[in-house]
């Protein structure tokens, strides 16, 4: 639990009990939950999408600065996409199907 999520749970405890009932949930790993859980993943329903989603990771680590060109930073797909060389060999290309 995150330290804001610990004062709030905390304030709830000693003033509204009402709500901190509220925020109970049968979680393995939790018995309260404060923030809405929203997962960090993104449906790739065109292939529009999928190619700005790529070419965004691709650019990432030149616009951060770790390196001048997309295919230089040694995790990224973008050597591939753009000199056909996979290093890591087991990269494809996405198809449209």
């Amino acid at each position: 639990m995150t330290y804001k999520a610990k004062a709030i749970k905390k304030k709830l405890c000693k003033h509204r009990l009402d709500v901190l009932d509220a925020l109970k949930v049968n979680k393995y790993d939790r018995t309260y939950q404060v923030w809405k859980r929203a997962p960090l993943s993104l449906e790739l329903f065109s292939k529009k999408t999928f190619l700005q989603k790529l070419e965004y990771i691709h650019e990432n680590p030149g616009a951060a600065g770790v390196v001048n060109f997309a295919e230089e930073y040694k995790y990224s797909s973008a050597k591939f996409y753009m000199m056909e060389v996979d290093d890591f060999y087991i990269i494809t290309h996405y198809t449209d199907n």
